[in-house]
């Protein structure tokens, strides 16, 4: 695994969708779509207010100072609108894995295409440049639409989480797992992602 790639300015590029590091001045244009209690539902969390949407600013920031994540803004490239956010999270050096998530769209981008971009850049860069073996996704188990979503990412359903986290309403929490790992990559990527093969990578 390249871990020291995770240490630089990635950015992500194609036809549809551009990720930015969240450490970007237009984190602050998340503000325009954020305060949607539907975007936030089976995040395990709400973000209803300006101190909500500071205190989610700066814990992003502080988990990626800390290692544990990679966050990105998502730009649409239609619109050139920030459109949400995502991340590589739950990294893990010594396995080599990760989980691609704390993904959310605004709802005018909700069901664009974009969500589909967006997860081939991070797959690809993923496997062929960070040399993940496995990233894995989850979902609300209750969460029907995100659980489809990934299925159409040749993901493998493996099981469900019972209890899995506690949300900040004091909530017990049930996921359903997916995975992909790094020997299914090309043909996942062959049967799912042959729109994006020709997506371009920018690294500072």
């Amino acid at each position: 695994m390249n871990s020291e790639i995770l240490q630089s300015e990635i950015i992500l590029e194609n036809e549809n969708v551009l990720l930015l590091p969240f450490e970007s001045k237009r984190n602050a244009e998340l503000k325009e779509i954020i305060f949607d209690d539907k975007i936030w539902k089976y995040m395990g969390m709400y973000v209803r207010s300006d101190e909500d949407f500071e205190n989610y600013i700066t814990s992003t920031l502080q988990q990626k100072a800390d290692g544990i994540c990679y966050p990105f803004l998502i730009i649409d490239k239609a619109t050139n609108k920030v459109a949400g956010s995502t991340r590589y999270g739950y990294l893990n050096h010594a396995s080599q894995k990760c989980e691609i998530g704390w993904t959310w769209y605004g709802r005018a981008f909700q069901g664009t295409g974009l969500n589909q971009a967006c997860k081939f850049e991070l797959l690809n860069f993923g496997f062929e440049q960070i040399q993940f073996r496995r990233i894995q996704f989850s979902a609300d188990l209750e969460n029907i639409r995100s659980q489809k979503a990934i299925e159409k990412l040749g993901a493998v359903k493996e099981g469900i989480f019972r209890n899995n986290y506690v949300d900040s309403e004091g909530k017990s929490k049930t996921d359903v797992y997916f995975s992909i790992i790094s020997e299914e990559w090309k043909n996942t990527k062959r049967d799912y992602f042959r729109e994006y093969n020709q997506s371009t990578l920018i690294k500072l």
